[in-house]
């Protein structure tokens, strides 16, 4: 049996306050897509931190001037619609003002987070 398709408006999902900002996450719950969708507000600098068994992608879809990607300490520019892959192990965190569209695979877990 096929599953359905799902459409979900990111914008109408609860916010969570995460070391970045504020998140908004969707389909962790679908067991035919081993990841999750988030949409993240950072509006402050976010915390350093890694992943042990996470890879994300960071899509950034709107920023402030001068706003950057820190990957294991050198930070890199980002303009709307960089698409950034952060494999496990790599430190990160974003600097300035963004709006991001966040893939997580597999599915986030706050226990993964290591500052």
């Amino acid at each position: 049996m096929a599953s359905e398709a799902e459409m979900i408006d990111l914008t109408t999902l609860p916010p969570i306050d995460c070391p970045c900002g504020i998140a908004r996450r969707a389909f962790a719950d679908r067991p035919e897509f081993p990841g999750t969708v988030h949409l993240t507000d950072i509006s402050r600098d976010a915390r350093e931190h890694f992943h042990q068994t996470h890879t994300e992608v960071y899509v950034i879809l709107s920023c402030s001037p001068g706003a950057v990607i820190e990957l294991d300490g050198i930070p890199h520019k980002v303009k709307p619609l960089t698409a950034v892959l952060i494999p496990p192990g790599v430190r990160h965190r974003a600097v300035g003002e963004m709006r991001t569209l966040i893939i997580c695979n597999p599915n986030f877990d706050p226990t993964d987070e290591i500052f």
